[in-house]
């Protein structure tokens, strides 16, 4: 049973879930930075530099990703579950999510994870998107498998991320294609697990939807 939220509760989760969602949005504009994305100052970008933004972009991701599971640890042990929780922190693993994929693709090297990458937002838009059609009319609780859905994106994105700054932690280059290609393989995985959980979250609203 999901605890009642509280008015005056211990206000360190929201702040974990407050700083996964800023450090969504930071890591994105270090990637793109890293990329040439940034005009003006991306031009002056060493190679070094490059591979300085992106470690740095990949420990901002480890270090907000692992809050998605304090965050909640937290609130449940303290009892310290809040409305503005329960909004926040889908949306900053959304903007976590999102701002990672966007982050890979731009670096224009992995066309093979394109199709998942697309997979996993056309979902997380459309199962939000779905959400705010049905509020008020359809209760549609996380499952256990989406939270688990959450998790496997995370670490497929964060084994992506750091494949992509393969060179900057000084690691032997001949390892990076089997490391690539376990990469890949945690990202389709992921992407086939979103979209299973997004067809359950629609056929469940249209099954309630109808005895309405």
């Amino acid at each position: 049973m999901t605890p009642a939220p509280h008015a005056h509760a211990n206000p360190i989760p929201n702040i974990l879930t407050g700083f996964r969602l800023a450090a969504g949005v930071v890591m994105f504009l270090i990637l793109a930075g890293a990329t040439g994305g940034v005009p003006y100052l991306s031009e002056y970008l060493s190679p070094a530099d490059q591979f300085a933004l992106y470690r740095a972009a990949f420990i901002i991701f480890v270090i907000a990703a692992s809050t998605d599971w304090v965050d909640g640890y937290l609130a449940r042990r303290w009892h310290a579950t809040t409305r503005w929780g329960a909004i926040l922190d889908p949306i900053a693993d959304k903007v976590l999510v999102t701002g990672a994929i966007l982050g890979v693709l731009t670096s224009g090297s992995v066309p093979q994870i394109a199709i998942p990458c697309g997979l996993i937002l056309f979902r997380e838009f459309a199962v939000s998107a779905l959400r705010e059609t049905v509020a008020g009319k359809v209760k549609l609780p996380v499952t256990t498998l989406a939270k688990w859905k959450t998790t496997l994106q995370l670490f497929a994105l964060g084994a992506q991320l750091f494949a992509r700054n393969w060179d900057g932690f000084g690691l032997e280059f001949e390892w990076l294609p089997y490391f690539q290609a376990f990469a890949d393989v945690l990202i389709w995985m992921a992407a086939v697990i979103t979209v299973w959980t997004g067809w359950e979250y629609f056929e469940k609203a249209r099954r309630k939807m109808s005895q309405i």
